[in-house]
């Protein structure tokens, strides 16, 4: 019996010619593939954005050149560190704990080295940070001896089931965490100690204003919130500010934006500041810095404080009602500039 070997002859060449002829067939088709938008540009840029802040309060314009020019040139290095992070493709949240850790490492601005001193002598500090793109947040508060708050505070958030950790039982959880530590004299600074003997003398407390803190949008899109503090001069109780209250001091949510805060951080628990800005964006459809503006100028009173933020459409908002505010402000725009009081 005969078998037909002509069509099985043709099937097997078919076969194996059918992947070359496909490949030849696809091959056009994805040349021809429009580019994502934004890829279409040769040079274009993702949009990104970052605001800082060293504190803000009754900071005399007649401060000294040589100072002033410190100040200046600390925020200066500090933008320019968290420029080219985000330029680079750095997160958002990487960004603002980088720039945060290295303002809690500078001893003008009331955070890390340079915190204030306690009733007791001490040195109490506080730290928060938030990631806008799920709202995940950690907070700590009452640390005495870890170098970087801010750091340990993305431990809790990233490491814990928890939020907010708080004296003792932050410490052991920087004990676990193995975060370096550092003995809580490590923290003074001459000028911190001169203002706690005049706080003594006068047996008074003033306003707390000192605190740094970071806002960004990276270049995937998404928000992020990093706020550190000593606290107040003179501080007793156990006393803790807005810092590493979350929706007070800190906050982030990419459907809105990312804020943190700076000033008397009573003022800002009670009206929970920075939830507040978000809820005016989304829920009344103001701009970041409508909503900013109504909050400090108008729900709280005059020297309370300012925060700086920034929006999901990359937007800066920098406002403060008192008589200055450490801050600086950069995007992929070009922006860049560091002020005090103008």
């Amino acid at each position: 019996m005969k078998t037909a070997r002509g069509p099985l002859v043709l099937f097997a060449v078919l076969c194996l010619a059918f992947p070359l002829l496909a490949a030849a067939w696809q091959a056009p088709l994805a040349v021809e593939v429009a580019p994502q938008t934004g890829e279409a540009e040769k040079g274009a840029v993702t949009p990104w954005a970052l605001a800082i802040h060293g504190g803000a309060g009754t900071i005399p314009k007649d401060l000294p050149a040589q100072e002033r020019d410190q100040y200046l040139a600390s925020l200066r290095a500090a933008l320019e560190l968290g420029r080219d992070m985000l330029a680079k493709g750095s997160s958002s949240l990487d960004t603002v704990e980088a720039v945060v850790r290295f303002l809690e490492d500078d001893p003008l601005f009331n955070a890390g080295k340079g915190a204030v001193f306690t009733h007791d002598g001490k040195h109490e500090l506080d730290a928060a940070i938030m990631d806008g793109r799920d709202l995940s947040c950690g907070a700590v508060a009452g640390l005495k001896t870890v170098r970087h708050p801010i750091s340990l505070a993305r431990l809790v958030k990233e490491s814990s089931p928890h939020v907010f950790l708080v004296g003792d039982g932050a410490e052991a959880f920087a004990t676990e965490m193995k975060v370096e530590r550092v003995p809580n004299e490590w923290f003074d600074t001459p000028n911190r100690r001169a203002q706690l003997d005049a706080a003594l003398r006068q047996e008074a407390e003033a306003k707390p204003k000192g605190t740094v803190g970071a806002v960004a949008l990276d270049q995937q899109g998404n928000l992020a919130a990093a706020t550190s503090t000593g606290g107040m001069t003179n501080k007793r109780w156990g006393r803790l500010g807005d810092v590493p209250v979350i929706g007070a001091g800190t906050y982030a949510n990419n459907r809105t934006c990312a804020i943190s805060a700076t000033g008397w951080g009573e003022k800002f628990i009670r009206h929970t500041v920075a939830h507040d800005i978000s809820a005016l964006m989304e829920y009344a459809g103001l701009t970041l810095q409508q909503a900013a503006d109504r909050v400090i100028h108008e729900k709280l009173e005059k020297d309370d404080g300012g925060v700086i933020g920034v929006a999901r459409d990359g937007s800066i908002a920098l406002v403060f009602n008192s008589a200055g505010m450490y801050r600086g402000a950069a995007d992929s725009k070009g922006r860049f500039d560091v002020k005090i009081w103008e």
